[in-house]
């Protein structure tokens, strides 16, 4: 692993390059180790900030699904506030955040400073109100436009299964005429694609729990096989977790220019299995980094995120998806660490 330095004076940084190489041209400057790496700020390109007050939940994924839906009341802007505030002091560079409620988006476009995309959660699986639904989507985003210089408005349908094919053809349109941004949870767990594929497993139950509507013709593909068949995939989605699939798969969204965001902490939570990171990166597609919810990680960190991965995955694939690869996601032009950089704009890890 290569070793490389910043040059400090004053407040700014002065120079930077390999370690060696700075030693020899400031052979006087004390040397002050920093860690594994200093970056510009980090992203953390997928959260749920109003899932903030509700309890770290360990345990299979649909257990938290459920966890999730008894404390859904929890959702709120408060505590949206509180996750917004743990961001700032971490100091991020940029976040993405998924609203179960249009109050969460309204309290964000009022109130954040931080740059990123808020993304309005869609759920509905019945295809006869697909166009009521899509067209109260395409109002509000149009209204909320323009409103926040630094926070950009995104749709998220849900999952592949939670959100009919009508409906999502019709924020895919959405999307790609208006220029909104998508973010999907994909491929997250094995439940999913049981579901998907044989209509089966313990995510089945859930429907008839609730009280909701039963799932619906069901595709018989597996979650990313399906939103190809669909048209779906495209650089105007970014797919989050993306863990069960296959190599093939992986190659679909490649080349279909799909954005991935990781989320391994949570993953590894909810046992819903580890990232093929070798085949993204044999695939040229290099995922972002997300926390997901404090519901289901420990912090907001992305940087722990990565260091939960190190000795894993490559450690500068993981710098960069920390950095270049968030804002990427984000559509955020990635500052550079230079001769002139404020320190303070410098992290350690």
């Amino acid at each position: 692993m290569l070793k490389g330095g910043l040059v400090v004076v004053g407040q700014h940084i002065a120079a930077s390059g390999p370690l060696d190489e700075l030693r020899q041209r400031y052979p006087e400057a004390p040397i002050v180790h920093k860690g594994k790496a200093l970056t510009p700020p980090v992203v953390n390109a997928h959260t749920h900030l109003d899932l903030s007050t509700v309890p770290y939940f360990r345990g299979p994924y649909t257990e938290f699904i459920q966890h999730v839906i008894d404390h859904r009341m929890k959702r709120t802007p408060e505590a949206t506030q509180q996750g917004l505030e743990a961001l700032r002091a971490l100091g991020v560079g940029g976040f993405g955040d998924i609203a179960y409620q249009p109050e969460v988006v309204e309290w964000l476009l009022e109130h954040c400073a931080l740059p990123g995309v808020v993304y309005l959660e869609v759920i509905n699986r019945n295809p006869t109100e697909a166009e009521g639904i899509a067209s109260w989507v395409a109002r509000r985003l149009s209204e909320w436009r323009g409103r926040n210089s630094q926070l950009r408005v995104g749709i998220s349908p849900h999952t592949p299964y939670n959100v009919s094919p009508a409906l999502l053809k019709k924020l895919v349109e959405i999307a790609r005429l208006e220029g909104f941004p998508l973010q999907m949870h994909v491929a997250e767990s094995p439940e999913e694609t049981e579901l998907m594929t044989q209509g089966r497993g313990p995510l089945q139950a859930l429907p008839e729990r609730y009280g909701f509507p039963p799932y619906q013709a069901l595709p018989g593909l597996t979650p990313v096989r399906y939103l190809a068949e669909l048209g779906v995939l495209g650089p105007h989605l970014t797919v989050v977790h993306g863990v069960q699939v296959d190599e093939e798969e992986v190659e679909m969204l490649a080349q279909s220019g799909t954005l991935v965001v990781a989320c391994p902490r949570s993953n590894e939570a909810l046992a819903c299995g580890q990232m093929p990171w070798d085949w993204y990166l044999k695939h040229r597609l290099e995922p972002a980094l997300g926390t997901d919810s404090q519901s289901s990680s420990p912090d907001l960190d992305v940087r722990n995120e990565a260091l939960f991965l190190w000795g894993r995955v490559d450690p500068r694939v993981l710098v960069r998806a920390a950095t270049r690869s968030g804002y990427r996601v984000l559509g955020l032009e990635t500052p550079r660490i230079t001769r002139g950089t404020p320190v303070s704009q410098v992290q350690s890890w």
